[in-house]
């Protein structure tokens, strides 16, 4: 990505429900420049997408703060696991310290509400006015201390015309306790006796939602320790041998280049290659592969795994800091869990007019009871009630909730999902189309046989072909040079004007000596006559393999086969696929009898072989067109990218190309396919989940709304206090946020997957 498309990132403090959400999204689209805003309720976080040539401007930056601040939130630089970690705690910290002032003021008011009626002659005189005296000092201090956080920021969003969760709060304890406190005052200077207070109710309030607010920071700590626990796993130091001696260095000060000493039981701080010793590393947390690799010398290792007790080794770092593979995992994950899925935009619509409509309602409530003339109490009551049950809390996590626990727990297993559309569409695709060599197979052919014409000596052609499959990347050219190494042949040729034409060939000169290796329509495109190998290819084609052909200056001199094994997880895992009803597809490059040959032994129906590189994405779109429904494609390759990018979920395999990763919206970061049913299982199971969550937050308000303003009192004596609206309010975010947490325990690891993965 250049530097004129990078987004800017920030954190926001002080969102607490989707209202919030829409003001701070509001006050910064409103900022001249800004092309696109997205704001985040679960994580806190936010994105800006500027102009062209404005991502780093400060002034541009600085307007956003100013605009964010002026909605009445604070804007702060992205932070680390670490600085989140600690804001976290200490703001459990500082809930708890309010919770307990609160608590301990309230407990005495409701006692003085609950225990006067029953004193003999407590309702009149010297005791009902020190009892309402004392109730307003110690519900004073609860709805202007602990409480004052609601007050700081809800009475601001009322006078701005954009209210929130902490205006609703707000209204509804401080409607409270200002009618009480009015009541009071005129019947102390009248001499009367003291009416009906609500100055436990106030108290209350805050109090049970301080006590929903504290239960919900800690459920939402919760939701975020997969991204914690990956960023967790650099290690502080490492060990460096500079200048012929070792020293131990913060990891933030490792250069590429350096010599990193890694002892028995260490984890890794950052990539490499191996370059002395040898041990066994697991990169369970990393990739999801729970079996221990050995790692010897010219091997690659990745930071954050964990060297096990057989041995140490030395490696050179090639990746440090904000390149290697787990932070790329981490933002890659961080970039998912801050995107909105598409039915968020829904509920943004729908969020934007319930405070409002709430305030209305509210107001038609004290309105009709006051009409009725059930008196000013049952009115205010009843309005207070409908503020605090009504919370958007509930409707602005519902969505964001489920997508950071489901991508975290995707995290955990080995599956990158990159955005939220991915999240969203994967379990809905009916079509999975697959590539067939280093997808389907493991991608690592090995020379079956090589057959010569006469005249020609096979260990010449060998060579030379080796000297020439040396400058391509293609797996069948390393199974060439895997075959020269084993007999020990020499590919040290000058080889000049090489040329690669995917999906046909390589061609070059070798010595002088013009070469063509590929199919045997390409090299009779080039002129070459294969009629002295006819038979031989085809005998490999009658046995599966996939021959390739090999010409020098201008004539046939020979044949080789190469034959691939099937990745162990593939065919469990279209199994899977096979029986939730997804259809099956391969697009290949590759012959057509070989294609066939293994679609038919993985039981894959439309098999498309002989497609050019250029034409898969074609082939995907025909997909779609004839068969309905979302494409899924699963590739390695570079020649993979298109279709990758053409599909409606693009899923790259990890031990692909960068160019096939980048273009891909779904990353198994093993290549074993089984994780592809897991990664489906849990796009269903989020998708559901966030379903559920929907329904119980608009559903929630639909009945309680009408029931907290009294609708059953007429006919059933029902009314929702407003204390037990607090309650209601703060258990209606912890549903929300307890069933996410639910996604945590979906799918299973790919070494104890059963031939169905379903939702745990």
């Amino acid at each position: 990505m250049n530097q004129q498309t990078v987004p800017f990132e920030f954190d926001i403090e002080g969102m607490h429900c989707a209202a919030c959400v829409r003001r701070v999204e509001k006050a910064i689209a409103r900022v001249e420049g800004v092309d696109g805003v997205v704001v985040n309720l679960a994580t806190g976080r936010g994105t800006a997408t500027p102009p062209p040539g404005m991502a780093s401007d400060p002034a541009w930056r600085e307007r956003i703060a100013v605009s964010v601040t002026g909605a009445g939130f604070v804007l702060h630089p992205v932070r680390d696991a670490a600085a989140v970690t600690r804001d976290e705690t200490a703001a459990l910290r500082g809930l708890r310290r309010d919770l307990a002032v609160a608590a301990a003021l309230t407990v005495p008011v409701a006692a003085l509400a609950m225990l006067l009626p029953m004193v003999p002659g407590g309702r009149n005189g010297g005791i009902a006015a020190g009892s309402a005296v004392a109730q307003l000092v110690l519900s004073g201090l609860v709805l202007f201390g602990p409480g004052a956080r609601f007050l700081r920021l809800g009475i601001p969003g009322l006078l701005r015309g954009t209210p929130d969760m902490n205006a609703l709060v707000s209204l509804g304890a401080g409607s409270a306790w200002g009618f009480s406190l009015a009541v009071l005052a005129r019947a102390l200077i009248a001499g009367a006796p003291v009416p009906g207070t609500y100055f436990e109710a106030a108290s209350v309030v805050v109090t049970l939602v301080l006590a929903g607010r504290l239960m919900e920071a800690r459920a939402r700590g919760q939701t975020g320790t997969a991204i914690r626990r990956l960023a967790g796993l650099r290690p502080a130091t490492a060990l460096v041998e500079r200048s012929g001696r070792a020293e131990t260095v913060p990891v933030d000060a490792l250069r590429v280049g350096d010599l990193v000493r890694v002892r028995p039981g260490e984890r890794l701080p950052a990539d490499g290659e191996v370059v002395a010793g040898e041990g066994w590393v697991d990169q369970s947390m990393v990739t999801g592969e729970p079996v221990p690799v050995r790692r010897r010398p010219g091997d690659a290792v990745v930071g954050g795994t964990v060297n096990g007790s057989a041995g140490g080794f030395l490696f050179r770092a090639t990746r440090v800091g904000a390149d290697t593979t787990l932070a790329q995992i981490v933002r890659t994950v961080e970039q998912a869990q801050n995107s909105k899925l598409p039915v968020q935009a829904v509920v943004d619509r729908i969020t934007g007019w319930f405070v409002p409509t709430v305030l209305a309602l509210a107001l038609l409530t004290l309105a009709g009871w006051l009409w009725a003339g059930s008196g000013t109490g049952t009115a205010l009551s009843a309005a207070v009630a409908v503020l605090i049950v009504a919370c958007p809390c509930a409707m602005g996590l519902a969505t964001p909730v489920a997508v950071l626990v489901g991508t975290g727990r995707a995290a955990e297993l080995g599956i990158l999902f990159r955005d939220g559309d991915a999240l969203q569409r994967l379990g809905t695709a009916r079509t999975a189309a697959f590539d067939k060599t280093g997808t389907l197979t493991e991608g690592r052919p090995a020379l079956r046989r090589l057959d010569v014409v006469p005249g020609t000596e096979g260990a010449v052609l060998l060579s030379r072909l080796g000297a020439l499959e040396r400058f391509s990347e293609h797996p069948v050219a390393r199974a060439v040079l895997a075959e020269l190494a084993a007999q020990g042949l020499d590919a040290a040729h000058e080889v000049t004007g090489f040329e690669a034409v995917p999906g046909l060939g390589v061609a070059g000169v070798v010595d002088g000596h013009a070469m063509l290796a590929g199919t045997a329509e390409w090299l009779e495109s080039r002129g070459v006559d294969v009629a002295p190998l006819s038979a031989v290819v085809a005998e490999a084609l009658a046995n599966g393999d996939s021959p390739i052909l090999v010409s020098m200056d201008g004539r046939a001199a020979g044949s080789f086969s190469v034959v691939d094994r099937v990745r162990p997880g593939a065919a469990p895992a279209l199994r899977i696929l096979r029986d939730r009803g997804v259809r099956l597809a391969m697009i290949s490059g590759d012959r057509r009898e070989a294609a066939d040959r293994l679609g038919r032994s993985l039981g894959i129906g439309d098999v498309r072989a002989e497609v050019m590189p250029t034409n898969k994405a074609a082939a995907v779109a025909a997909l779609r067109r004839e068969h309905g429904g979302l494409v899924a494609f699963v590739g390695d390759g570079i020649n993979d990218a298109p279709a990758l990018a053409e599909a409606d979920v693009g899923i790259a395999l990890g031990s692909g190309t960068d160019v096939a990763m980048d273009s891909a919206s779904v990353v198994l970061m093993t290549p074993d396919l089984r994780l592809l049913p897991v990664a489906a299982a849990l796009s269903r199971a989020t998708m559901r989940n966030i379903r559920q969550n929907l329904f119980w937050a608009f559903g929630y308000n639909v009945l309680l709304i009408p029931v907290a303003a009294g609708a059953l009192r007429p006919a059933f004596g029902i009314a929702l206090s407003p204390m037990l609206s607090a309650a209601a309010m703060a258990l209606s975010s912890l549903f929300v946020l307890g069933n996410a947490l639910r996604l945590r325990g979906v799918g299973r690891r790919p070494d104890a997957l059963p031939d169905r993965a379903e939702p745990a």
